[in-house]
């Protein structure tokens, strides 16, 4: 597999644009854990080869158990995850494949028990961004197994 393109050099100003929002949901107060969940999620359900292999070593280096990354395509049925943990899964799922239809009510409803509305935003952005950075990995076939935990994109 070749990179088609290097859409870092490509378009410096956009990438950067995608990193602040990346810096925003860092510092907006998330756990760091949840977050490496969600985007690993995601890169699951959107199939990115490069962000699962980035975001899995990140969630390792963080102190991430393997066994939970492992389980989480099958979060569902496992007991590994905390019920906020849950509903965020949950959340990105539906986050991720809206073009399937709108996220039910009932599931805004479970969030909302464990997230508060800024959190929810917060989480929807970070979502927001793993899909995005999922969609130019995808589309450039940016080669898996090159990231080091703690390098920038």
């Amino acid at each position: 597999m070749d990179q088609r393109i290097n859409y870092s050099e490509v378009a410096p100003e956009g990438v950067r644009t995608l990193r602040g929002l990346e810096a925003y949901v860092r510092s907006a107060g998330l756990e760091p854990g949840l977050l490496e969940l969600v985007k690993t999620r995601a890169s699951q359900l959107n199939q990115c080869a490069y962000c699962i292999d980035m975001h899995t070593k990140d969630a390792r280096a963080g102190g991430e158990a393997e066994q939970r990354l492992y389980a989480l395509s099958a979060w569902r049925e496992t007991p590994f995850f905390t019920d906020r943990e849950r509903a965020a899964l949950a959340w990105t799922e539906a986050v991720t494949h809206i073009s399937h239809g709108s996220v039910p009510d009932a599931l805004y409803q479970e969030a909302r028990r464990h997230f508060s509305e800024k959190e929810l935003v917060d989480l929807t952005l970070a979502l927001i961004a793993i899909n995005g950075w999922n969609r130019l990995s995808i589309s450039f076939c940016t080669v898996p197994g090159t990231y080091a935990s703690g390098d920038i994109r």
